[in-house]
């Protein structure tokens, strides 16, 4: 096997690190909280960061009309199934093709991963815009719009008195480098095919 099919190989298997540690995490900091509530956001899950963070995330998105945090979304069968899928093939390719098609695994990835980005963007617009015209209590920006609660994608922002924060994790860095390794992958295998195995160029 080539070298740039191992390199292939190994792109392909380091974004199941995405089953074992979290993708994203969103923390909120507050006076009132002296240690700052959170959840790690996995690629099946929501976790807390500190024991009963999203019950009292809930408690207070209850008081202003956003939307409970659920114990489940569609994403967290889809996009598990999205990576073995992925991971699969890669596999494949490692296995039984050369560089060209390193690349096209690479340009999946990248539009899977934007795509789910997108997804999370939408969520998260969803979760601190659409808000119950019920809620106990309303915030309003000073046009008179019903103020919206939405975090951050990435980066920190202020929501009241509250400093929201997201930023990927541990997963997200697998992933990362499994679709940067196949790119590496693709680099060193059009290398290979400019120079044979005895070495002179063609």
């Amino acid at each position: 096997m080539k070298k740039s099919n191992i390199i292939m190989l190994i792109a392909a298997l380091l974004p199941l690190g995405l089953f074992f540690f979290p993708l994203w995490k969103i923390t909120l900091e507050a006076p009132q909280y002296p240690t700052p509530l959170g959840m790690y956001i996995y690629i099946n899950d929501f976790a807390d960061a500190n024991p009963y963070d999203i019950k009292n995330i809930n408690l207070m998105n209850h008081y202003v009309g956003m939307k409970y945090i659920p114990d489940s979304i569609p994403e967290f069968k889809i996009f598990p199934l999205g990576i073995i899928i992925t991971t699969i093939l890669g596999l494949i390719i490692a296995f039984k093709f050369n560089y060209k098609w390193f690349l096209g695994w690479f340009i999946l990835m990248v539009v899977l991963s934007l795509a789910g980005m997108f997804d999370f963007y939408l969520w998260e617009y969803d979760y601190g815009n659409n808000l119950d015209p019920k809620a106990i209590i309303k915030f309003t920006n000073p046009d008179g719009s019903v103020m919206g609660f939405q975090p951050p994608l990435f980066g920190s922002k202020d929501i009241l008195n509250f400093k929201a924060h997201s930023y990927p994790r541990l997963g997200a860095l697998f992933l990362a480098l499994g679709i940067a390794v196949s790119l590496l992958a693709y680099v060193i295998g059009k290398k290979e095919r400019k120079i044979p195995s005895d070495g002179y160029p063609d």
